[in-house]
């Protein structure tokens, strides 16, 4: 349920600002939530996208992750989290986030946008910082990313186990 999107992009073409897409074999969305009020699980989603206009002046960020792609490494849990007491991904098979605004702070971006899990759309702010950038081995330009933010899940109707501390409302995404 969160989002670490440490990210390595492919370039993909220029206009006002150079356009980046994310290479899906050095691209991963993670989470972390608290279980049982004792330690962290994490997990990650396998199917995602991801899309950003690199302009020094103005960048604009849009990822989408594939609910039913949800994985912790354990079968019966990521069920659990593919249904209706989680991310319902039958009935919401996307988490959308598009940026509307982004304000640079030192080293980092700080990128207020809309994100969108189980029908609800809520504003949310991050972290954004570039990894890097450059021609790799065979003359591609890179650029990496790493976004971090935490989001309640209950403002997104996710509110299985909180009240008995199974899990926890907050969740980082990377």
């Amino acid at each position: 349920l969160g989002t670490v999107l440490a990210a390595s992009f492919l370039f993909a073409g220029a206009a006002q600002a150079d356009t980046y897409t994310s290479d899906a074999a050095h691209t991963y969305v993670l989470f972390k939530v608290t279980h049982m009020g004792i330690a962290p699980n994490f997990g990650q989603f396998l199917k995602h996208n991801a899309k950003i206009e690199w302009d020094a002046a103005n960048p604009k960020f849009e990822f989408e992750v594939e609910t039913g792609s949800v994985f912790t490494g354990v079968q019966k849990r990521d069920k659990h989290l593919r249904g209706p007491d989680f991310f319902n991904a039958k009935q919401f098979p996307k988490i959308t986030f598009k940026s509307t605004s982004a304000t640079k702070q030192g080293d980092a971006w700080q990128v207020t946008g809309d994100l969108t899990m189980n029908g609800q759309t809520k504003p949310v702010t991050a972290t954004i910082k570039k990894t890097g950038e450059g021609k790799d081995p065979w003359g591609n330009y890179r650029l990496g990313l790493y976004a971090e933010f935490t989001v309640k899940r209950s403002e997104f109707g996710m509110t299985y186990g909180i009240d008995k501390g199974i899990a926890g409302d907050e969740v980082t995404l990377m």
